[in-house]
């Protein structure tokens, strides 16, 4: 008999992608819908996303409507409701800013406006928002494409709940929950170390105007403070409250999804981490050359939490068939039927590049390092799954964050060799830049589900 709550490809009458994914993956109620863009697979962008005359429409509204005219029918092809049903919300804008030297100074800001997209998100997604995360990086994989979407949705015939920020957190500004409950889950939206406010319209700006809280600053005239820990430690004291207020803790954290600038700021990130979560730190992944949506900020964390009076467990998973994560996270946690992998890059315990991942300089024209990469990485991957009782196959959501793409066609053809079934929900994009690792070419995030 087949499991009717095992992963089953969703495909809407949408346009085919050209790349190997399923449109939508569902498992266990929930539905894990790739990035999607205005994109008919054929010509490029659409012809009913250009814009005519671009002084009289706004291409990225135009682009945004299209994008949500795909989620919608691919959701409701899965038996779910894109206004009321969607949990998580990833947005992906494009820009040519921060530029590599800006990110290696600290900053993080794209100077880009998302109005009208969020205006045409308003349309289709109703109260209680979904938890959003809306970063910018380098480029996606269609020609002048200007947003790129991918959610998760749940279909178990339930309501959300939309949690605001509590007394002493700021709220933010685009319309999004804070924090939203669905069940035995906690969704909590991306954090910046913003207090929604900064300077702007003060008579008296602390130097350059800036929306960071004043508990996110370091002192300018001193030697002393880390801004990329003190970002890190105030982000995190907002996420615990909006946690607490949602009837939760960063105790029962499941997943983390964290953002940041430069790769050299993930080792103060890191400390940071190591003080809040002494023991049994959740799942996480880390990506850099993220631009995110304040001026000064360094970091953007979002997380996936049980709620306190969930009967399910949290089970770190540990394997010694693939690497001890060289950082402070697990190889991946287990919550019910899903498995939420840490970040996969091709490395050892040591962090470092894994052997036999580059060409050897004296014989610059042989080898593949985007498959070799990735055969690598889907080694470890299948061998913490079947630690946590699922098997790769099973996988349903792919985030892969390359870093100029140069490997990406050799890369996807490895990663499709091995989904000969169902297809995992993908997104794509590139990030412009080295990862934390020097010489990966690639970063997997992952979700997998594990049967009953």
């Amino acid at each position: 008999m087949t499991d009717a709550k095992a992963p089953q490809s969703i495909w809407p009458d949408i346009p085919e992608p050209l790349m190997p994914y399923s449109p939508a993956v569902k498992a266990a109620d929930w539905i894990f819908v790739s990035g999607q863009l205005a994109s008919d697979f054929k010509t490029g962008i659409a012809p009913e996303a250009r814009a005519a005359n671009p002084n009289l429409v706004d291409e990225l509204a135009l682009q945004s409507r299209y994008v949500m005219e795909t989620l919608k029918r691919t959701i409701a092809a899965g038996g779910a409701d894109i206004a009321k049903d969607v949990v998580r919300i990833w947005q992906w804008f494009p820009w040519d800013t921060p530029t590599y030297e800006q990110f290696e100074k600290g900053d993080c800001w794209p100077g880009l406006s998302i109005t009208p997209y969020l205006d045409v998100r308003n349309d289709y997604i109703f109260e209680p928002r979904p938890a959003s995360t809306a970063v910018s990086i380098r480029a996606l994989p269609v020609r002048k494409a200007r947003i790129e979407v991918d959610m998760i949705a749940i279909a178990d015939g339930g309501a959300s709940i939309g949690i605001d920020a509590p007394a002493g957190v700021p709220m933010p500004l685009a319309g999004y929950s804070p924090a939203l409950r669905r069940g035995d889950w906690i969704f909590l939206a991306g954090e910046v170390p913003t207090d929604w406010i900064g300077d702007y319209g003060e008579a008296r700006a602390m130097g350059e105007p800036s929306a960071l809280a004043k508990a996110a600053r370091v002192n300018p005239y001193v030697w002393y403070g880390s801004s990329i820990e003190a970002q890190t430690d105030y982000t995190l004291s907002k996420l615990a409250a909006i946690a607490e207020a949602a009837g939760s803790s960063l105790a029962r954290a499941v997943k983390a999804d964290v953002y940041i600038g430069h790769p050299s700021d993930y080792a103060g990130m890191d400390r940071v981490w190591k003080r809040w979560f002494p023991n049994n730190p959740p799942a996480r992944c880390v990506i850099p050359y993220m631009g995110l949506g304040t001026m000064g900020s360094r970091i953007e964390i979002a997380f996936t939490l049980l709620a306190d009076d969930s009967k399910l467990t949290i089970q770190r998973i540990e394997t010694s068939d693939a690497p001890e994560p060289s950082s402070h996270e697990p190889q991946a946690v287990k919550v019910g039927n899903f498995l939420f992998l840490s970040q996969q890059m091709a490395c050892d315990s040591r962090g470092a590049l894994a052997e036999g991942m580059l060409r050897h300089p004296e014989f610059p024209w042989y080898g593949l390092p985007g498959k070799n990469q990735m055969r690598y990485m889907l080694k470890n991957v299948a061998a913490i799954c079947e630690a946590g009782g699922t098997q790769l196959e099973n996988v349903v959501r792919r985030a892969c964050f390359h870093d100029e793409g140069d490997h990406f066609a050799d890369s996807i053809d490895e990663w499709a060799a091995h989904f000969p079934g169902v297809k995992p929900a993908s997104t794509t994009m590139k990030i412009g830049g080295p990862l934390v690792v020097p010489g990966a070419n690639a970063l997997l995030d992952l979700i997998a589900y594990v049967p009953d």
